[in-house]
Parts: structure tokens; C-alpha cells; sequence
């Protein structure tokens, strides 16, 4: 049975790696800046230790990570911007070498070590390269888009209107994967440490085009969904780095070895886009 801290424990990818370590029997160690939030005491509630850290907070890193054996990082530029991403990002790293923590896993973006151009894909990069160099054993897991986007969002709103507004062509394959399948291969590298320790690994489930996503959402919600593919102009208004990453995956495409990584690693239960539909409750999500 291990200690592991986790970054974001109340996040997407945290909450689910940390709700896949404890169902593996393992301490969990959850790292938020807000201990007292709603999703803090669920993970409470599931045997969790909450502890308060912030990123701009050495000292609150330093007491949530001592004794700690792993550290499951993730960091975001969303709400901050990518230099703030990238200074907390070292900041941690840093911190988890004075822990001398015997491992840490960091969830990146698949491709990210590209050369992408997409900015908070080289924010992620720039992390990536600052533990690489900070003498800690590592592990990056990089996860392909998000399928939990697609119940949030302006994908949300347009499916209210029977719409899947995507900015993408309908023919154009997209490689896809939902929080939960990352936080159980997050799970299996900290449990195998031997086995991924100084690796990088690309992660999906499942690869879809919009018109195949549009079709599942149809089976998924019981009424017609179509996909209108929206302008990569529109989505600039709103985020220049969110166009570029849209753009990227339009030109050159976000690959990877889905069919590998289910032979590989079986017991992670890898879902595919229409499984992941079907098992959301899209009824409560309603207006969302």
C-alpha cells in the first residue's frame, strides 16, 4: 500500500485518479486549495486524506508532500494562463524532489512533445522537461482529448438544440479518451512503477470522427443529433490557443495507438465513445 499525493484531487483527472487509487487500496493523499469544497468531502468520504496546497505556496507543497511515496501532478493554464502553468508546474516539480518522492506521474497532452504550437500544449512541455531534469523518477502520461468535454461547454448548449457544434470536419478522426480511463492508467503506473518509470506515454480509448460522435450522442440521448461543424474563426474569439489546438487537429491530426494500448493494458477498461455516452446522465446535465 502506497501514500500518493495528488494535484487537482478535486478536478477532473485528480478526482479520478484518486478515486481509482483508493479503490485499489491504496492512501490517498488529495492536494486541493480548497479543503473545505463539496468535491474535498466526497473524496473524504471515500477514505481520502485532504490536505491544503497551493502551486504559489512552497511551503503549503512541502507539508502536503512530506511522507508522501508518489505524487500523481497535473497542472492547467486554464484560468491562469501558460507562464503561470509552467511556474507552478516547476514550482512542484521542485518540491517533489526536496520530498525525495520515489515517483511522479504527470498527466501532459498527447503530442505535446511535438512541437505543436499550441500554447498550453508547450506550457505542458515546458514541465514535462523541468521533471525530466529533475533527477525524480518519472512517468508522463499524455491523454488524448477529452470526452468529458463533449457534456460541457458550447457542446453542451448546442446539444440542448439537437446540435453537435464541433470545430472539425465530420469526416476528420480524433483520438479520445474520458477521465475515468486516465485516472485508472494512472493507477496502473503508480502500482508499476518498474515497469513505466523514465517513459512517456501517449493515451486513448477510442478514435471517432464528429459524425461518428454526432451518432453516438443520437443512441446515447434518444434523439437526433447532427454535427455542424463550427468556424475555427468563432472558437478564435474566444481563445487563440483553443483555435490553434482545433487547428491542429484538423491538419495533422492527434494520433494514437488506441488498439495497442487496450492489448497491452486490459484492466484499465478502456471505454469507447458510445460506451462513455451511454453511461452519462444526460437528463441532469440538462442546461449544464
Amino acid at each position: 500500500m502506497l501514500t500518493i499525493a495528488v494535484t487537482g484531487a478535486t478536478g477532473t483527472q485528480g478526482g479520478a485518479t484518486a478515486r481509482a487509487l483508493l479503490a485499489a487500496g491504496h492512501r490517498v493523499r488529495a492536494l486541493t486549495r480548497r479543503p473545505d469544497a463539496p468535491a474535498a468531502a466526497a473524496l473524504r468520504a471515500l477514505g481520502a486524506e485532504v490536505r491544503h496546497a497551493d502551486f504559489d505556496d512552497r511551503a503549503s507543497l512541502d507539508a502536503a508532500l512530506a511522507g508522501a511515496d508518489a505524487l500523481f501532478a497535473v497542472t492547467t493554464p486554464f484560468g491562469t494562463g501558460i507562464d503561470t502553468e509552467v511556474r507552478q508546474g516547476t514550482a512542484l516539480v521542485d518540491a517533489a524532489a526536496g520530498a525525495r518522492l520515489g515517483h511522479v506521474v504527470l498527466t501532459s497532452a498527447a503530442h505535446a512533445d511535438r512541437g505543436t504550437g499550441i500554447p498550453h500544449y508547450e506550457s505542458k512541455w515546458a514541465v514535462e522537461q523541468h521533471l525530466r531534469a529533475s533527477g525524480l523518477p518519472w512517468t508522463v502520461i499524455a491523454p488524448a482529448a477529452f470526452m468529458d468535454n463533449y457534456a460541457g461547454g458550447w457542446s453542451r448548449e448546442g446539444l440542448d438544440g439537437g446540435v453537435f457544434a464541433w470545430p472539425m470536419p465530420a469526416d476528420r478522426p480524433l483520438a479520445l479518451i474520458p477521465a475515468a480511463d486516465i485516472g485508472a492508467f494512472a493507477a496502473l503506473v503508480l502500482r508499476r512503477r518498474d515497469d513505466f518509470a523514465g517513459h512517456r506515454v501517449d493515451i486513448a480509448s477510442d478514435t471517432c470522427t464528429p459524425a461518428q460522435i454526432a451518432a453516438a450522442l443520437t443512441a446515447a440521448l434518444g434523439r437526433p443529433v447532427v454535427h455542424e461543424q463550427l468556424p475555427l474563426e468563432q472558437v478564435r474569439a474566444h481563445s487563440a490557443d483553443l483555435a490553434a489546438m482545433f487547428a491542429y487537429f484538423g491538419d495533422t491530426g492527434l494520433d494514437v495507438d488506441v488498439a495497442g494500448l487496450r492489448r497491452a493494458y486490459p484492466e484499465v477498461g478502456w471505454q469507447t465513445f458510445a460506451q462513455w455516452a451511454g453511461g452519462q446522465e444526460w437528463t441532469a446535465l440538462q442546461g449544464r
